[in-house]
């Protein structure tokens, strides 16, 4: 992403040209980016047993999940729902692990006749029910127990997962009474071992002090007589929004290989489950200014784009970098600066409806912005909240841009609805 000529570009396309014809709030994904990244991780794994499980939640548009399964990934998915996504976009089951706190027997049902490669389990309550669905059908279900390692991940409370206080997983003194209870139950084949500490993690440290409890539980655990056929080490890597220095993914699995490989596991298959940080600096939304408004406390530069759009910053207070889709090439000839210091706001009517607090902005109505890094946890989590449609989506490949969703109606909101 780069202004040339004046004008901020995805690849070879200005998103002023992509704005004129698809409309705003428009969300704009680079290829090439979701590629750069995964090629980090394949470098990371290059010559070991590994299967990269795209995190679909981050981003499940179809064009996206596509993608990844044309360049060898596997998903992790936490619903029904998101399994057949990636099945219509021509993913393998085999490929496919199902995560989540609470899986329902139709899911469970579903996935078991689609074929998928393991089921990561959270609860002993869920193994009894697995063990109950898989007999009923006459199926083995393949299972890994997550793990919860009590681990500080360093980043919001919202999106930690692995401390003792969190929903997910089996906690780690209890984990070797679950593999053993496991093992006895003839619907369920034990595969593996799972872990998931959190999201937008920018050390290492975190994953280091998971990855030390987790191989001490398998030693544990094959000292017990069941064998440890993968170890899955989740996702979680956290991407750049303001100045974050996460690791690169190969540098930060060159350290945690070389644990593996002290500790005597380098045979296993490893398993990854990567979602933020193969979509999340991929993306772009482009809103226009509707209006600037000067209140007594504040400035609000009000855009079309709002918090069922991109909920990050109401949800987590995320930060997202907002520039202008134009610049001028050379100042002295245009309007002088006349930077303002704005809260970005949408027109939803929440005072919660803000993209960006205090930025320092040269905007007239009509103009353009562009919300950065928001290729995760953005049009996944969209919303209809007062009526307002989900926003298009362009991926662009080059000079290439491919329309691959089409703004949403109210029409389309209301066709599932019944009048009295």
């Amino acid at each position: 992403m780069a202004y040339q000529n004046a004008a901020l570009h995805v690849e070879g396309v200005s998103l002023d040209a992509l704005a004129a014809q698809h409309q705003t709030p428009l969300f704009v994904y680079s290829k090439a980016a979701m590629l750069s990244a995964l090629a980090s991780y394949q470098r990371g794994f290059a010559g070991r047993d590994a299967l990269i499980c795209y995190a679909m939640k981050a981003n499940s548009s179809l064009a996206v999940l596509q993608l990844f399964a044309q360049n060898g990934c596997g998903f992790d998915i936490v619903s029904g729902g998101e399994l057949a996504r990636v099945l219509k976009a021509g993913a393998d089951p085999q490929k496919v692990i199902f995560s989540g706190v609470g899986k329902t027997r139709a899911e469970m049902r579903q996935a078991l006749e689609a074929g998928i490669a393991c089921f990561n389990v959270e609860s002993i309550a869920e193994l009894d029910v697995l063990n109950e669905v898989a007999l009923s059908m006459n199926r083995i279900a393949s299972i890994s127990l997550r793990v919860n390692p009590n681990v500080d991940p360093k980043t919001h409370p919202y999106i930690s997962t692995g401390l003792k206080g969190n929903k997910f997983g089996i906690a780690h003194e209890e984990a070797l009474g679950a593999y053993r209870h496991a093992a006895s139950l003839k619907g369920l084949r034990v595969a593996g071992i799972d872990c998931h500490i959190g999201s937008q993690i920018t050390e290492v440290t975190p994953y280091v002090d998971a990855m030390d409890r987790v191989l001490d539980l398998v030693s544990s655990v094959e000292a017990a007589g069941i064998p440890i056929h993968h170890i899955d080490f989740g996702g979680g890597l956290g991407i750049n929004y303001n100045g974050d220095t996460p690791p690169e993914a190969d540098a930060l699995w060159a350290q945690l290989l070389a644990k593996i490989d002290a500790r005597g596991f380098r045979g296993k298959q490893l398993m990854i489950e990567p979602g933020r940080s193969l979509v999340g600096n991929a993306g772009v939304c482009v809103t226009e200014v509707l209006f600037t408004k000067q209140g007594s406390d504040k400035n609000f530069c009000i855009v079309d784009a709002a918090m069922n759009d991109l909920p990050r910053p109401a949800m987590y207070q995320g930060f997202h970098a907002i520039v202008p889709c134009s610049a001028p090439s050379k100042p002295q000839l245009t309007r002088p600066a006349q930077e303002v210091i704005y809260d970005v706001v949408g027109p939803v009517c929440e005072s919660g409806d803000w993209l960006g607090k205090d930025r320092a902005l040269d905007v007239r109505a009509g103009e353009l912005l562009a919300v950065l890094s928001t290729g995760a946890y953005c049009m996944a989590m969209a919303s209809n909240y007062n009526t307002r449609g989900r926003a298009a989506e362009v991926l662009v490949d080059g000079d290439t841009a491919t329309l691959i969703r089409v703004r949403e109606t109210a029409d389309d909101q209301m066709r599932m609805e019944r009048m009295l």
